[in-house]
């Protein structure tokens, strides 16, 4: 058991009481404990829950700062060229960095879309992250390539369940509407919704997507397309979602599609600004944040995007309640546990014990003002200083084990690459 005592939850101490993983108990008053519990002293810091980055190519991380200045095509062009020389080493070490980097941003769980995926649960796992990893399906409309990751996804379907691989652990990439042909879509739909998967995909991105997506498919967006073909459902996970029209929204409410956004991402690649998580709320789409890869956002930390998500919000709506903070923190938090089914996202009794601990001594949290506007507007991610992951500490006062390591085998990576 470990105890978390006088912590501020929501502006008001608490005890939290945790045991076998999950939050057991919370009250205001002090909470008997038997002997062996681990307490912890919490004063001059608040509890919230981890985070969820919805979208990522974590190994990404590695190729940071490779290819800038360029629009989403331009950079893809470059980029895949690089990703041809990747290997499953690459992938397994760069996905330590990203981890580093998203403990020290207070995520727990990461919703992953990248090559030699079982590499990146590996790494995951060994650091206490919470991953989901995906076969990525992208053939680039090469029927020999069709016929090869079917195979490829089949196989690694098979070693998930003699591994025992957790439950939702796994999930089916649709890469793209512009990469990954409609025989393959239809049979990467299928083949997840008969084993209960997650769909991941990238959506309306771009205008140019849109475009090219209604000239080949007869005036059809991406969403009105995949809507077509009977893939949109509420296994699906839609990263992007950016260049949406009325019923593309309508659309992906219906149909109970997790929407993410990846401000960052959608800004510096100039893909747009205009997400419209108004819409997509009201009509029923399930919201979530995400980072993209950080060769493209260039960092993994949710609590800078989620600040630039509400100022974004504000400024192109005109509206400075556009984006009010409790739904700004549902967004990074219970609805990417909703859209993996995962019971987490808050700090209530009966869910996984995913939390960190903020230090609010510092000069952010002087004013009488909300902790939580505090730690998104003034405040960075470095006032994150632990992180639990279902019960388990994998940072303690912004240290993680084994970090030096890491680092080293990164640079032995990246000087092998370039």
């Amino acid at each position: 058991m470990i105890l978390l005592r006088n912590v501020r939850l929501k502006e008001h101490p608490a005890n939290i009481l945790i045991d076998g993983g999950r939050i057991v108990r919370i009250g205001r008053e002090p909470i008997p404990v038997p002997p062996g519990t681990e307490v912890e002293d919490c004063s001059g810091k608040a509890v919230i829950p981890g985070f969820f980055n919805m979208h990522t190519h974590a190994a990404m991380i590695l190729l940071r700062g490779i290819h800038e200045d360029l629009s989403l095509y331009d950079w893809l062009r470059n980029i895949w060229k690089l990703e041809a020389r990747l290997d499953a080493d690459f992938i397994y070490r760069a996905t330590q960095v990203a981890c580093l980097e998203m403990l020290r941003s207070g995520t727990t769980t990461f919703n992953d879309q990248y090559w030699f995926c079982p590499h990146t649960r590996q790494a995951a796992l060994e650091m206490g992250v919470r991953p989901v990893v995906s076969f990525v399906l992208l053939d680039s409309h090469n029927p020999e390539m069709v016929l090869r990751q079917r195979e490829a996804c089949e196989r690694l379907y098979k070693r998930t369940l003699s591994e025992g691989w957790a439950p939702g652990e796994f999930a089916i990439s649709i890469h793209s509407v512009y990469t990954v042909s409609e025989e393959n879509m239809l049979w990467g739909s299928s083949f997840a919704r008969d084993r209960g998967l997650k769909v991941h995909m990238h959506l309306s991105e771009t205008a140019v997507e849109n475009a090219d997506c209604r000239k080949a498919h007869g005036g059809l967006s991406p969403t009105a397309y995949f809507d077509s073909l009977g893939i949109l459902g509420p296994e699906v996970i839609a990263a992007h979602c950016l260049h949406l029209d009325d019923n593309d929204i309508e659309i992906l409410g219906k149909r109970g599609v997790s929407c993410v956004h990846n401000v960052n991402s959608n800004l510096k690649l100039a893909s747009g600004f205009r997400f419209r998580y108004n819409e997509l709320r009201d009509a029923g789409a399930n919201v979530c944040l995400g980072t993209d890869g950080a060769s493209s956002s260039n960092n993994l930390d949710i609590l800078e995007h989620m600040k630039n998500t509400a100022l974004m919000q504000k400024a192109w709506r005109e509206d400075p309640a556009a984006m009010p903070l409790d739904e700004l923190f549902a967004c990074a938090t219970e609805h990417g546990a909703r859209a993996i089914g995962l019971d987490a996202g808050a700090i209530e009794e009966g869910m996984l014990a995913d939390l960190s601990l903020v230090d609010i001594t510092g000069p952010a949290f002087l004013s009488p003002g909300s902790a939580a506007a505090n730690l998104v507007y003034a405040a960075h991610s470095d006032v994150i200083t632990d992180v639990m992951i279902g019960g388990k500490w994998a940072m303690r006062g912004r240290h993680i084990p084994g970090e030096e390591e890491i680092l080293s085998a990164a640079r032995d990576c990246i000087s092998k690459l370039y």
